[in-house]
């Protein structure tokens, strides 16, 4: 479960140094190197998604950091982690953006998730574009929020499975009628 990044995120108002912030973007922001690790943010989350780093992964050792990412900066031991709907890819957009003296869209912007998704199931968009695919999908009557009734407004929306109805109500679950 990623973090839901919400509106009224309850991690925000409990962090003692403003580690964890509301961007412009409507997203949940992490400074990391502001974070002290008091794991308030974690207690305080609705969907426990904020993970402690115990690791110190500035001491990975060849061919080891080959793996990092080296667009994302590596946080130090003692910080807490989470779901950044990969903002450097949503910065990145904006950058090539500028540079090409165009508008910056977010339906440009492919998160990991969404990237290695083989069914296409996650989508990443702006939700006050009417035009724009996630906006659409918000709408539909299938789609809801986790935990709706804490009012935290997340901004992370799931779809009911599509049941066919029309088979349902015909299908007797014997078959054919090849028994007696």
């Amino acid at each position: 479960l990623p973090c839901q990044h919400c509106d009224n995120a309850p991690c925000e108002t409990v962090c003692p140094v403003a580690a964890t912030t509301h961007s412009s973007e409507g997203l949940n922001d992490m400074i990391y190197n502001r974070c002290v690790g008091t794991r308030y943010c974690a207690n305080n989350c609705y969907y426990k998604v904020r993970r402690f780093n115990w690791f110190d992964y500035t001491q990975i050792e060849a061919p080891m950091h080959l793996a990092l990412n080296p667009e994302v900066t590596v946080r130090s031991r003692g910080v807490m982690e989470k779901c950044t709907f990969c903002s450097h890819r949503i910065k990145g957009a904006k950058n090539l953006a500028r540079v090409e003296e165009r508008e910056f869209k977010a339906a440009e912007v492919q998160t990991a998730c969404q990237q290695s998704c083989p069914t296409g199931a996650i989508i990443f968009g702006d939700m006050n574009d009417p035009e724009s695919e996630v906006s659409r999908r918000f709408k539909e009557a299938r789609s809801y929020t986790l935990l709706e009734e804490f009012n935290a407004a997340p901004a992370v929306r799931y779809q009911t499975k599509i049941r066919h109805t029309e088979r349902l109500k015909s299908d007797s679950g014997h078959g054919e009628g090849h028994h007696s």
